[in-house]
């Protein structure tokens, strides 16, 4: 039967059921094949801290949301116009999240009288008319998967399984998605398993034919291409990005890369990635903890090569001590902290922004550090390439803080050409820099107030490092007053002598009064609310940070040019609280802290309020 096109300009998918139902890589292949297809693309993966929550029940629902367009995409979409609910749970835990007139897929099969009764319902949704204002498709995804296998050599569990890849089937058919990829991905994924491998690719295909032949879908849609800048693109997470970054910062600085890491959501990606690049000078050590891992890192750095830890919040609540160790001693040291919802165990899968004050002042005593932060997916890795630029070059720690909607959201990357990235090769000291034939260790370069770095075993050159105070420029163990008020001074200042470009402000009109200025992976969210207001006429400016601790020197230039700024944080007002201590600007504070990014449409309506009320 003849099937009517329809062209969009954006849609937002959100595949939802069980957090064993394979939603997670349902919504990765849709992505994939989305980016092959060249649309822009946000995704927004969200499942429980549980490995395996109790079936059907609402809070053991994973989901994976990605929204793609024609044009450039900045988030992952406020809310979903299609909702593909694998049962009562999935469809209950995400209803709230639809706009009138969004498109439901359910899995019929699973809306049993039992499942109904586990999640609350007292009465089917879909024989009652609580689904009215939306579009409904009944399809029996798991009795149509089954029916589909019925010929192939696999048991009815292993058939009842793949029903994920029968609805991916279903939606790349609905929006005329490539199959290729998927069906080569499902050979390589199974390659052991043929039998399996068949009936995966078998299933994906009967969705497929479902919505060819079906006439519940009456309608298929098309969204074409968006018209991005030339070049080869590759769908990219934030940790991946962040982990190709630090190999290409290894690379361009012609050193070893080491990193000591202890696995803790949702930074431990980072570790299995560059796990797979030993051929490229990648040295991987899974520590025992995390203090273990900070300390091995720091020690590799002390070696010779480019030291790295990665962790999440609490982790790096346990890394303060080999921080203030790493100011010591002057080393280069890059911290990676991909934040969680906390305190403490908080929400592990959850997103939040919350670890700023850590980053910059947790650590006893004076120990000054540098602190930036990632603003997108592929952003992560120029983030790798800064954070690495700033410890090797000013023989420091940097903390580079990234959070979990950003470590497990993609977007297209375009890959860069590597003499265009920026060369990081550092001079170790060789020969002694002192009078007599000695080395002082601790003799700073007038520039950088950085020290050398000699490897040991280099002849001559002989030194000791350790937590005690030192003298300037012979690194001796020193109890002078005099001494210790000048090395912290001269920590400090090597800190604020850091080269970081200006902050740019994005005001098209140039007559804006209020600006919005944040940092991290609020970017997304506050450039899609501002462009919706420069649409309806409204002016407002937009500022984002990268580089934190130090601020960029006419950071109080720019706040001082407007009449009202206001600072979107996933957190109680962090930076906020930064910004009015050093500006002494009566900054508007909008927070969230409910494990979610913020959406355009709240950051949109806030925004236009401090407007109009200006």
């Amino acid at each position: 039967m003849a099937k009517q096109i329809q062209h969009l300009d954006r849609v937002a998918i959100r595949f939802a059921g069980d957090s064993g139902d394979g939603m997670q890589l349902t919504g990765d292949r849709f992505a994939s094949e989305t980016a092959i297809l060249g649309n822009d693309l946000s995704t927004l993966p969200n499942y429980p801290a549980e490995i395996r929550a109790p079936s059907g029940s609402l809070h053991g629902v994973s989901s994976f949301q990605v929204h793609f367009a024609a044009h450039d995409v900045l988030t992952p979409g406020d809310s979903p116009d299609v909702l593909v609910a694998m049962n009562p749970a999935a469809l209950r835990a995400n209803l709230a999240d639809l706009p009138p007139n969004a498109e439901i897929i359910v899995n019929t099969d699973e809306f049993t009288t039992r499942n109904l009764e586990k999640v609350g319902y007292t009465s089917n949704p879909l024989e009652n008319d609580s689904l009215d204002g939306f579009t409904v498709h009944r399809v029996p995804l798991t009795s149509a998967t089954i029916a589909a296998l019925a010929d192939f050599e696999v048991s009815k569990k292993d058939a009842e399984r793949a029903k994920n890849m029968f609805a991916l089937g279903l939606l790349s058919w609905m929006y005329s998605r490539p199959t290729e990829g998927t069906v080569e991905f499902l050979r390589q994924k199974f390659a052991k398993k043929p039998k399996i491998a068949a009936a995966n690719v078998a299933a994906f295909q009967a969705g497929w034919n479902y919505g060819e032949t079906t006439e519940d879908f009456a309608v298929r849609y098309e969204v074409k291409p968006a018209n991005l800048l030339p070049g080869t693109y590759r769908s990219v997470n934030g940790n991946s990005a962040l982990a190709y970054g630090l190999v290409a910062a290894g690379l361009r600085a012609h050193l070893p890369v080491f990193l000591g890491a202890y696995p803790i959501t949702p930074a431990s990606e980072i570790l299995h990635e560059l796990s797979a690049y030993k051929r490229y000078g990648v040295t991987t050590f899974q520590a025992e903890d995390e203090i273990a891992a900070v300390g091995s890192a720091l020690g590799a750095s002390y070696g010779g090569a480019l030291g790295v830890t990665s962790t999440s919040g609490p982790g790096l609540a346990l890394k303060t001590e080999t921080l203030g160790l790493a100011v010591m001693l002057e080393l280069p040291l890059v911290i990676v902290d991909v934040q969680r919802a906390g305190p403490s165990t908080g929400l592990p899968t959850k997103t939040e922004q919350s670890d700023l004050n850590i980053a910059l002042f947790g650590r006893h005593g004076e120990a000054p550090l540098a602190v930036i932060a990632a603003r997108s997916p592929a952003d992560c890795f120029y983030a790798a390439l800064e954070a690495a630029r700033i410890a090797l070059t000013y023989r420091m720690p940097v903390i580079l803080l990234s959070d979990g909607y950003l470590a497990n959201g993609s977007e297209p990357w375009l890959l860069p050409d590597p003499a265009d990235l920026p060369d990081l090769r550092v001079e170790f000291a060789t020969e002694p820099n002192g009078p007599d034939g000695k080395f002082l260790p601790y003799l700073h370069d007038p520039h950088t107030l950085a020290r050398p770095w000699a490897v040991p075993g280099t002849p001559g050159l002989e030194h000791r490092v350790g937590g005690l105070e030192k003298a300037n420029n012979t690194g001796a163990v020193s109890y002078v007053p005099a001494d210790h008020d000048l090395m912290m001074r001269l920590r400090a200042a090597r800190v604020e002598a850091i080269d970081v470009p200006d902050l740019e402000v994005e005001d098209p009109t140039g007559d804006a009064r209020v600006l919005v200025l944040g940092w991290g992976s609020t970017y997304g969210p506050i450039g899609a609310a501002c462009r919706k207001l420069r649409e309806r006429g409204v002016s407002i400016a937009q500022a984002h940070l990268r580089h934190i601790s130090p601020l960029p020197r006419n950071v109080g230039t720019v706040l001082a040019g407007y009449d009202r700024v206001i600072i979107p944080e996933m957190n109680l007002g962090q930076l906020a609280h930064v910004i009015r201590d050093r500006y002494l600007v009566d900054a508007v504070s909008y927070n969230k802290v409910n494990g979610q990014p913020f959406t355009s449409a709240e950051l949109e309506t806030v925004l236009e309020e401090v407007v109009r009320n200006d």
